[in-house]
């Protein structure tokens, strides 16, 4: 297929002026029509990327989580409808933030509970970040935590102590991306009994083959990361922080719903590639209902939310349960279908899965400011190109 040169092309484009390295996976009807990498995964020691390169997700954890929680809601365990208090019950009396025109502001009661739905789909209220007055209480909240347990706190402490934020707005009504999913790993936990890592490793990557993704370094993962980077006005490379990879370390307590996993390109690919099959492995297994799906990629926004969640990046997309939704070609200006679903991660790993045609796009890179609007949505326009 030409869009494989294509492809190629672009992504050695991609490591002249762009991140140190990537790697690209492209399937159509489980096979896989695309697959190659370039440049460095260690720009320390110039060790090529290869299919081994380890990648921090970032925010890719979010559809991993979502589709956990999805099986859970298969099984009866919870409905989308419920009050969040009826899994969590210190959140039962939420406080909303209320701002008046000379910028003051009130603390009063929610007249509406949050509910599950809100917490899949970003409208619960808590931001990760801003000057806004629920984000310096979740700040400091965190920051006590942090104070008292160091990196040994946990989800579920962290669930607790957020419930003393007061949440940005009528529960429902606005976007706002945030804390909404590490409710939802909370929410996992308490209907399967076993911790957010337990259940991932046991429902998702072990039925899948998943053998290089965690939320703790294990074996030889430290030797194949990907050096995160940022690339210089004169073209050079300079390492940046990591982010989060404390909370890697094999003696580390909190596992996040927003964040925190690791993975490999090939790995991650097995996991889209079930979604875009309607939930059937290779094996013939049933991973998540097709209908389920078919729910979980479904636009959950009103207009105005719409709006909030729009930009050159996202522009065409709806929100579902924790996952960005196509709603038009035209609107988004892409050559992909409506309906197709995915997200990305903060230094730069993408993922699209296309349940009508059966395909899926992973991509990554460790690059900040990960340039996403540029990188992903031509990886997207090279990878349908590749379609019959």
């Amino acid at each position: 297929m030409a869009g494989r040169k294509a492809m190629d092309e672009l992504l050695s484009n991609f490591v002249k002026k762009g991140p140190a390295g990537c790697g690209c996976i492209v399937t159509k009807d489980g096979e896989r029509i695309y697959e190659n990498y370039f440049g460095i995964e260690n720009i320390n020691t110039g060790k090529p990327i290869d299919a081994d390169s380890i990648y921090r997700l970032f925010s890719m954890t979010k559809v991993i989580i979502c589709t956990a929680a999805m099986k859970l809601f298969e099984e009866g365990k919870f409905l989308l409808n419920d009050p969040i208090y009826e899994y969590f019950p210190e959140w039962r009396n939420t406080q909303k933030v209320v701002y008046h025109p000379n910028g003051n502001y009130d603390i009063v009661p929610v007249e509406k509970p949050i509910l599950v739905k809100h917490a899949f789909s970003m409208a619960m209220g808590i931001g990760y970040g801003g000057n806004d007055a629920t984000h310096q209480k979740a700040a400091e909240v965190r920051r006590r935590l942090r104070e008292a347990k160091g990196k040994y706190y946990t989800l579920r402490e962290d669930i607790a102590a957020m419930s003393e934020v007061p949440i940005a707005f009528e529960p429902g009504t606005h976007f706002l991306y945030g804390f909404g999913h590490e409710m939802v790993a909370g929410l996992i936990e308490v209907c399967s009994g076993m911790t957010v890592g337990e259940y991932l490793k046991k429902n998702i990557f072990e039925p899948l083959g998943m053998t290089r993704t965690g939320y703790r370094f294990f074996d030889d993962i430290t030797d194949h990361l990907v050096t995160p980077c940022r690339r210089e006005p004169d073209g050079s490379l300079v390492q940046v922080p990591a982010m989060m990879d404390e909370n890697m370390q094999p003696d580390a307590t909190y596992e996040a719903g927003g964040a925190g996993l690791f993975s490999t390109v090939s790995d991650y690919s097995k996991f889209v590639v079930a979604l875009a099959n309607g939930g059937i492995m290779p094996n013939g297994e049933q991973l998540i209902g097709r209908k389920t799906i078919d729910l979980l990629r479904d636009n959950q926004f009103n207009p105005d939310q719409l709006k909030e969640l729009r930009n050159f990046y996202n522009a065409g997309y709806g929100y579902g349960l924790g996952v960005r939704t196509m709603m038009g070609r035209a609107l988004g200006n892409s050559n992909g279908t409506p309906g197709e679903f995915g997200w990305t991660g903060a230094m730069g790993t993408y993922t699209l899965i296309d349940p009508e045609e059966n395909f899926t796009t992973t991509y990554m890179h460790q690059m900040m400011p990960n340039m996403e609007e540029y990188h992903h949505l031509r990886v997207r326009a090279v990878a349908y190109g590749m379609l019959r």
